[in-house]
């Protein structure tokens, strides 16, 4: 797969300045209706999807930086608003590296308050934080509390299919024969006690860290 770089990263920042306004207003409403919300980056192109064999560039330097400030006030913003709540809630962001694309805010409350507990495994071992990475942004961070968690990519047993969802046979093989591969990679197995319909196994493969932070 192809790396699309992204160019012209100054033209990206009102996008980024925009995005950050309309996501820094907490839609309460919904909230208590779904019990659950989040904010991930809606920002082009990289939350655009590629139709083409290739990825988009995770944002880098002085852009990266600018969005992840952009969560942090995303963050600060819900803070204030679900203080007032006076009910217990979950506000975090999730801050992926290396896939940092994927990063966003989450917040739950009511019957949802421990819907993303489990969300991602914890291994036995933890890593520390480092905000020096973030460079102007490390005061900012480092008023955080980071818990460190596996950014993985998830496949079952039924990943795969059988050959009638496919449009010819030869195409069937080759994602048969592509999936055999990759379990030949370094995983997690887990197996399930019930399985749900045909799915008895699900494949775990690290891609990178998942930092859970909050203040």
């Amino acid at each position: 797969m192809r790396i699309k770089k992204i160019r012209g990263h100054r033209r990206r920042w009102k996008a980024i300045d925009d995005w950050v306004a309309a996501y820094k207003v907490l839609d309460m409403d919904y909230l208590k209706s779904r019990q659950r919300d989040y904010a991930k980056i809606r920002v082009h192109p990289w939350s655009s999807i590629s139709m083409l064999n290739s990825e988009i560039s995770s944002p880098k330097g002085a852009t990266k930086r600018r969005i992840l400030n952009g969560l942090i006030e995303i963050y600060d913003a819900w803070k204030n608003e679900l203080d007032q709540l006076g009910a217990p809630y979950y506000l975090k962001i999730w801050l992926y590296e290396p896939r940092f694309i994927n990063a966003q805010v989450v917040c739950a409350i009511g019957d949802c308050l421990d819907f993303y507990t489990n969300t991602f495994f914890k291994p036995d071992d933890s890593k520390k934080f480092n905000p020096k990475i973030y460079g102007p942004l490390e005061e900012e961070v480092s008023k955080f509390k980071w818990e460190y968690r596996l950014d993985e990519d998830h496949f079952d047993n039924e990943t795969v299919g059988s050959p009638e969802m496919y449009e010819t046979m030869k195409d069937y093989k080759s994602h048969k024969n592509w999936f055999e591969k990759k379990l030949t990679k370094p995983h997690r197995l887990m197996k399930l006690e019930e399985p749900i319909g045909e799915i008895n196994e699900y494949y775990s493969f690290k891609r990178g860290a998942v930092w859970l932070g909050e203040k």
